[in-house]
């Protein structure tokens, strides 16, 4: 007696999936591309400023690819607007190395930053609600965030408005990361916690009022410690957690 096979459709292969990712993060430089010539045309921003932007937004597009998870066939709608995100990013990043075109532009550049904060609780709302959240996205959105605290940072130091201790608020993450390395006890995954949210917000917020012209150096650096001290408030209280939870043959650090 025969049996009739039914031939299943084959699951995307890995080279599939890769050039899919390939494509989506091309159109993001591709986007890159026309938001600096807008600007160059609109605002005559520096001629340098499709290369610095450019090169910024590949070093993210890299370290996505880097992260790609074997399994994933494409960027999804939640990490499309995350991608959004890093393309205004870039932009912003591209610039910060140009103070007086900040200081000429500075309400538009904190405008931009602001859609781009803006872009940051969208990219979390449509994951929900597609359900298609993901480890992948999580970290994506994660350490773009620590790159655009360490992005506006910069953009204060080339004003002269703060000083470079500023930079702390957006290399505390990475210290994280690299203590983690030597500590598997801090790699454990973290609740979620509306306060660490608010403080990752609030950061930004505060670096993006900080680039208006009115703030002064003198009100930029308050602001910023204040910053600074809910930032050491949020690691602390999630280290306190995490040492709490270690597996008892860990000694720490």
């Amino acid at each position: 007696m025969r049996h009739s096979s039914v031939r299943m459709p084959a699951a995307p292969s890995r080279r599939s999936r890769s050039i899919r990712g390939w494509a989506e993060l091309a159109a993001g430089l591709a986007l890159v591309a026309l938001l600096a010539e807008w600007v160059q045309w609109a605002f005559s921003a520096p001629s340098g400023l499709r290369f610095t932007a450019g090169g910024v937004y590949v070093a993210i597009a890299t370290a996505v690819l880097w992260a790609w998870p074997a399994s994933r066939q494409g960027l999804g709608w939640a990490n499309r607007i995350t991608l959004l995100r890093a393309t205004l990013i870039a932009i912003v990043a591209g610039v910060a190395v140009y103070p007086d075109f900040i200081q000429r532009h500075a309400e538009g550049i904190a405008a931009l930053s602001l859609l781009a904060l803006s872009l940051d609780g969208i990219d979390g709302w449509v994951a929900r609600r597609t359900g298609s959240a993901s480890a992948f996205g999580a970290r994506f959105d994660m350490e773009l965030d620590a790159f655009f605290i360490v992005v506006l940072c910069t953009a204060l130091i080339a004003l002269d408005k703060v000083g470079a201790w500023i930079l702390a608020l957006g290399l505390v993450r990475y210290a994280f990361v690299i203590a983690g390395m030597y500590s598997p006890w801090l790699n454990r995954t973290l609740p979620e916690s509306y306060f660490r949210k608010t403080v990752c917000v609030w950061q930004v917020a505060t670096l993006m009022v900080c680039l208006l012209p009115f703030v002064s150096s003198a009100w930029a650096t308050g602001f910023a410690l204040l910053a600074a001290a809910l930032l050491l408030l949020s690691f602390g209280r999630d280290i306190v957690w995490l040492w709490r939870r270690r597996p008892v043959d860990d000694t720490g650090f």
